[in-house]
């Protein structure tokens, strides 16, 4: 769909303070490393990421969003009356249900005529968000919105590294398997979109065009 209508207002993000090098990774899988001769370096040298971060295990997903957003709508200026939807886009989530959007909702004080509820698409999620975001202004149903997403990444991180540590009969292939899940990161963000009647910016968001590819779903 082509929109003549859609504005993006503003973004908004939040890092963890804990940096996690990938060095330090590598560090943690020694035995493995030592065992298949690998060295180190690969993690950076395959990927190009230096580091990642962690949220402490106190920062739920709802709370991260929350101060994403925050920041989304301040730079937006839009007041927090006007969003009549808000859309958390994430796999991780405080809970299976009530949708984590709702704690987002409560803790920004938008308010109850405010349609909210999750998507959950994993890398694609945000851009849906968007997408249905932008749909809906187009077709006149709500003149502004947010969408806002968190991800940690610690829990699996650790779970992957204890897994292949705990394996005996660990091998390259083994390794290669389990290696996306080394690359995660943690963070949150978080963006406002509005029709044009009530943007004070002049960035459009012109459409999008959508595929699908489900046979590689393995």
């Amino acid at each position: 769909m082509l929109y003549k209508n859609v504005r993006i207002e503003a973004f908004g993000y939040e890092l963890p303070e804990t940096v996690i090098t990938s060095r330090s990774l590598e560090e943690r899988v020694a035995p493995i490393y030592e065992k298949l001769n690998l060295s180190y370096g690969r993690f950076e040298m395959m990927t190009g990421i230096r580091e990642r971060r962690f949220w402490d295990d106190e920062t739920t997903p709802s709370q991260a969003s929350t101060r994403a957003a925050e920041k989304a709508i301040a730079k937006s200026g839009i007041d927090k009356g006007d969003i009549e939807c808000l859309l958390h886009t994430s796999v991780c989530r405080d809970f299976l249900e009530p949708a984590t959007a709702t704690l987002v909702h409560d803790s920004l004080g938008l308010p109850p005529t405010a349609t909210i509820f999750d998507i959950s698409n994993a890398c694609l999620g945000f851009t849906n968000g968007m997408i249905t975001l932008a749909n809906m202004i187009e077709l006149g149903q709500i003149k502004a919105g947010i969408v806002v997403g968190a991800e940690g990444s610690k829990r699996i991180i650790d779970r992957t590294i204890d897994d292949l540590l705990k394996d005996p009969s660990v091998t390259r292939d083994k390794l290669k398997v389990s290696f996306a899940s080394l690359t995660l990161g943690s963070g949150a963000v978080a963006a406002v979109l509005t029709h044009s009647s009530l943007s004070k910016s002049c960035h459009k968001l012109l459409g999008g065009a959508v595929r699908t590819a489900s046979q590689h779903n393995g």
